[in-house]
């Protein structure tokens, strides 16, 4: 996921009353996805609001799980449906038309915004740490294996429980395998309080994987510099899930991003900002910090993932 770390240059601080961004944008710019929407739906709303969709996902997540389960076999246990699904997605075989999904080098990240929606997956075969988990957990999902997601620093991985209760880390972009967390911690960088406070390597109920899978569409405000738009979706998604940094963070630079927008270049005078002005200058240098104090108390750093 992109993250840009941006913190406010303009020292306005005064004590006045508050500005809210409510006053300058609708509540909700696109309906988010309410708490008892599936984790595909959810996906497919969010990826419209970006762009429209030229393949039907959800016939083709369908259609995948059909093909998995005829793989599997009646009767399937669970770790016999996950072996089915493996094979589906990462190995070649008439059941792909020989074409295995793929980790694409040359994104893996999916920075480039296109990329972490799920059509352009279906198309090309060609992933990055969004897509490869999420198409996973749906099609998994579909099938009757009991999946969700959780955080690492710039990186989607399932949490999969098996027959015996057990929870194993899967990762997508590696095949499917199962992976410790002490692995994450070793190739992402990540503090000891981030992991203790469930920031990370935790697996997420379903409001907060809802706002995880939803959180592409804040990425997408940022990128359009549509800064009003990102907050209210960060609040948003911070409403689903308190804990999510990335929200906090993109907040935050969102703040930042407006207080530059709108002051570099125009003041060199304290007595050049109106009054108004000065109030909502503040209001939104005060919201840049809270939001990245909130991130750190919860272990966040700027560091994270390197």
């Amino acid at each position: 996921m992109i993250k840009t770390f941006l913190r406010a240059v303009l020292t306005l601080l005064l004590v006045m009353p508050g500005y809210s961004i409510a006053e300058d944008t609708p509540p909700h710019v696109v309906p988010l996805p309410d708490t008892h929407i599936s984790f595909l739906e959810t996906k497919l709303r969010i990826d419209n609001a970006i762009a429209p969709q030229d393949i039907d996902a959800a016939r083709e997540v369908k259609k995948i799980a059909q093909i998995v389960r005829s793989m599997a076999g009646e009767g399937a246990t669970s770790a016999q449906k996950l072996t089915s699904l493996k094979k589906y997605l990462y190995e070649s075989g008439q059941w792909n038309d020989f074409r295995p999904y793929e980790y694409d080098q040359s994104d893996p990240l999916g920075r480039t915004l296109r990329n972490q929606l799920l059509s352009t997956y279906l198309s090309t075969h060609r992933g990055n740490c969004v897509t490869m988990p999420l198409l996973m957990l749906f099609v998994g999902q579909e099938i009757g294996l009991k999946m969700t997601l959780a955080e690492a620093p710039s990186h989607i991985l399932i949490k999969y429980t098996d027959d015996d209760g057990r929870t194993w880390n899967l990762e997508a972009t590696s095949g499917g395998g199962f992976t410790r967390d002490v692995w994450y911690r070793q190739k992402l960088s990540m503090s000891d309080a981030a992991v203790a406070n469930g920031v990370y390597l935790r697996a997420l109920n379903h409001d907060e994987a809802v706002a995880l899978i939803s959180s592409t569409l804040l990425e997408y405000k940022m990128e359009q510099k549509a800064y009003e738009e990102a907050i209210t979706i960060a609040d948003d998604l911070l409403r689903l899930h308190p804990r999510f940094v990335f929200a906090l963070v993109m907040k935050g630079s969102a703040y930042a991003a407006l207080l530059h927008r709108e002051t570099a270049g125009r003041y060199t005078q304290m007595d050049q900002i109106s009054k108004p002005d000065r109030i909502k200058f503040d209001t939104w240098y005060r919201q840049n910090e809270e939001a990245f104090a909130k991130a750190e108390a919860f272990g966040w750093t700027p560091d994270d993932g390197k």
